[in-house]
């Protein structure tokens, strides 16, 4: 198996809306067998604008390479980055794969 990580702007969505919730920047991994095909993906990523995110609610990730991916989000507890207004980092897990 190998790895790939990648970073970029993209946008959030909610998972049955076409308008994007957020613009964000992400860190991605990328998980691939031995014959190149993905099998999972995660990372973090911040909220370019100061917007609610339900943790229980499914939202779809678009990367920079248009790419896109359902996803789960969960707050780092503790965990924001140093701007003003801070930005909270949220961990997101891949729940199929990326198109």
């Amino acid at each position: 198996m190998s790895t790939r990580s990648n970073r970029g702007k993209g946008k959030l969505y909610e998972a049955y809306d076409d308008e994007p919730v957020a613009k964000i920047s992400y860190q991605i991994h990328e998980e691939f067998d031995l014959v190149g095909s993905p099998r999972k993906w995660w990372g973090e990523l911040t909220l370019a604008e100061n917007v609610e995110i339900r943790e229980s609610d499914r939202y779809i990730i678009e990367l920079e390479d248009k790419r896109k991916g359902k996803c789960r989000l969960k707050r780092r507890i503790n965990k924001a980055v140093v701007e003003v207004p801070s930005r909270h980092l949220y961990l997101f897990q891949g729940s199929e794969p990326l198109k």
